[in-house]
Order: C-alpha cells, then structure tokens, then sequence
C-alpha cells in the first residue's frame, strides 16, 4: 500500500488491532475449560452463550453507540472485556463461566462493526474508498501479527505458572492500553449522534427483522450475505478445536517428556500459534493482490470456500490415522483461508449492494455468521465427546460443503 495512505491514524487502527488481539487465553481456552473439568459439550455450549448474546445484545447497543458515539462505546466494550477477564481468572463453575461469556458478549456486542465502520467513515472523509480492501487488509495483518505475538507471550505464562488460569489476568493489561487509545481517536469518527428513546429502539428490533426477510427474498442480498457469513462461521466455530489436537501432538513427540503434560503442551501450542498468525497476518495483507488476480471478487469468494471445507474433511481424516502432524498442517489452511478471504468479502458487499442499506446488510451478515457458528460449535463439542476431535471436524465440514453445493446450485 502506498506511503501517502499512512497517516497517524492509520497506525492507530492498526495499533488498535494489535493491542485486541493481544488475547492470551485464546490459544488455551479450550484446554483451560477442560482442566476446568468440562466436557466438549459444555464448552460448545459456553460459546454458543457468548454468541447468541452477542446477537441480542448488537441491537440494543448499537442504538447506545449511536447516542454516545463510537469513541465511548468502544470504550465500554473494552471495559466489559477487562470485567470478563477478572471472573474467568477467579472462577470454577460452568455456571459463573456463564456469566462471564455474556459479560464478554457486551464487549462484542458494542465492538462488533464499530471499529470498521469508523475505518470506513475515516476512508470516506479522506476520499480513499477505492482502496478498502488494501486498507482493511493492511490493518487487519497487525491485528493478525498481534496474535502472533500474544501466543508466544501466553506459552511462557502457562509454561511458567503450570496453568491455563493466570493467562486471564494478563489479558487484562493490553485491552487497557486499547481502551486508552480508543480517547485519542477524532471525533469525527463518532458519526452523527442521536437522541436515545424508546421508540427508536422499537424500531430498531423492526428494522432487524425486516432485514433478514430483505435478505432472504432478494437474491443478491443473499449471495453476498451467504459468501462472506457461511464460511466465516464455520471457521469461528472449529478454530478453538485446534488446540486438543496440538496437545495430543505435543504428548506424543518424544521431546520435553521431564516436563508435566501443561507445560509440554504449551511449548508446541505457542509456536504454533506464533507461526500461524505470522502466516494469517501475511495472507490477510496479500488478500488485495490475490482478488485482483481475478475478473470479479465472486469467483474467489468461492474458490476459497469450498478449498477451506476440504482442508477440514481431510483434516479430520488425519487425525483419525493419528497423522497429527499433517492434520494440523490442513487445520492451519482454515485459518489461512478465512483471513485472505474476509477482506475480500467486505469489499465484496460494499461493492454489490446500494450503500444506503449497506449498514443493514453488514448488520445481517454478522448475525448470520454468528448465530452459525452458536449452532455448530455445541454440535462439534457433542460429536466430539461421542466420537473424537477428527470425526467431529469430518462431519461438520462435510455438512458444510453440502449445504454450499445446494446453494451454488439453486
């Protein structure tokens, strides 16, 4: 991307992602909850909770966010983060994990769309709409490189404390540091504020339903919702599944075995996790160069889709021959997929729908990518405890690719 498009701000976004993702639960949060004593089910089920409240939640917040601005509700999403973070750190019980991932699903809720919203105000009061998908591209690989970072720095904690918990409590000192950037942004970022009253928010909840009934009878609106939504979901839903799989690899290298099972473990998952988001930080900033590679952003959309479903059904079938090594290989190129994709699907939809609903669409396709992945994840965790990790991964992405050739059909 050319220097001139590097302003302050620029860099602020991309701090901004950076310090989001320095989330060092993530690599370990599965194997925290099972420690923890759960089952796949119960953890499936812990995420749907967090999901599911997230969609709820993005319509009331959105009316606050549009009355306080969005500077100051992303400001309070990361508060309701620091807040989650403090309970899982001090928490045993399903039922408290409860309610910490509805406390984490505020934080989403008044997140979700807002930071991308003010990076496309922000393009649009500097007349660079053109380049959207450089630009998210760009941002969205120091978010990746955030991750990357952060998986190293979560390994040391977990291998120096012999526990998943204390990651929780670290988690907290970056999203603090976010929070006070997010003070430093123009307020022109803000958008146009408006009075909160109750009649707004009625309609509010109309406008939601009227939407998805939009969505699903004009056929446009559902290409482009079904393309970026389908596979983004599916990909929230199994990433996390990642980690028993490198735990079980971890276990059977015949390397570290002086160390107890957490602390081998940690060391594979962390670099692991380092190399991936080094690689996702890499495909999300070629995302650009490879969707010009073709006549339209359709055709990649696709492409990318159904070669991420594959990885995932071979993927699972490794790991049943306990070919661990390069069923983790394949796992990686879901998360490789989903990020050279995603910049390309928002653009995608900007592109091919009227800009006055586009708000609206984005709306939809984020609550549609959610409520999937709320749906598959219990039903990962349960075939995985009636089966394994490799049977689950096979039938959910076998499940996928099905419904996919229905639609491309009809």
């Amino acid at each position: 991307m050319d220097r001139k498009y590097k302003d302050i701000q620029f860099y602020k976004f991309c701090a901004y992602g950076f310090l989001k993702n320095l989330r060092f639960f993530e690599p370990f949060l599965i194997l925290f909850f099972l420690e923890k004593g759960l089952s796949y089910f119960q953890i499936g089920i812990l995420y749907s909770i967090m999901k599911i409240s997230t969609n709820i939640l993005e319509i009331p917040t959105g009316i606050v966010a549009d009355s306080i601005g969005r500077r100051r509700s992303m400001v309070f999403s990361f508060s309701s983060y620091i807040i989650s973070f403090f309970i899982f750190y001090i928490s045993k019980s399903f039922y408290i994990f409860s309610l910490s991932m509805i406390i984490y699903a505020f934080g989403e809720a008044f997140r979700s769309g807002t930071h991308k919203a003010m990076i496309l105000e922000y393009l649009k009061i500097k007349g660079w709409k053109g380049m959207k998908v450089f630009y998210y591209g760009n941002t969205r690989s120091c978010s990746q490189l955030g991750s990357a970072i952060s998986s190293l720095i979560a390994a040391s904690i977990v291998f120096y404390s012999g526990s998943y918990q204390s990651i929780f409590l670290a988690s907290i000192i970056p999203y603090i540091l976010d929070l006070i950037l997010m003070l430093t942004y123009p307020k022109e970022l803000d958008g146009e504020l408006k009075e909160f009253n109750i009649e707004n928010f009625k309609k509010s909840f109309s406008n939601v339903l009227k939407e998805f009934a939009i969505s699903f009878k004009r056929i446009n609106l559902l290409k482009s919702i079904f393309l970026t939504a389908t596979y983004s979901g599916y990909y929230s839903a199994i990433k996390d599944f990642l980690q028993p799989v490198l735990k079980n690899f971890a276990l059977a290298l015949p390397i570290f075995i002086y160390l107890d099972n957490t602390k081998r473990s940690s060391i594979v998952i962390g670099i692991t996790y380092f190399l991936i988001y080094l690689a996702t930080s890499f495909f999300s900033r070629k995302s650009g160069y490879f969707s010009e590679r073709f006549n339209n952003l359709f055709s990649p959309l696709i492409i990318t889709m159904n070669l991420g479903f594959i990885f995932g059904i071979f993927s699972g079938i490794l790991y049943e021959y306990n070919l661990y090594l390069f069923s983790i290989i394949l796992y990686i190129g879901i998360y490789l997929i989903e990020n050279l994709r995603r910049p390309i699907g928002v653009a995608y939809i900007s592109d091919n729908i009227n800009s006055n609903i586009l708000a609206s669409v984005l709306s939809v396709e984020s609550q549609l990518k959610t409520i999937l992945g709320a749906i598959l994840v219990p039903l990962m965790g349960l075939i995985a405890d009636k089966f394994d990790i490799g049977i689950s991964l096979i039938v959910i992405s076998s499940l996928l690719m099905l419904i996919n050739f229905i639609f491309i059909k009809k």
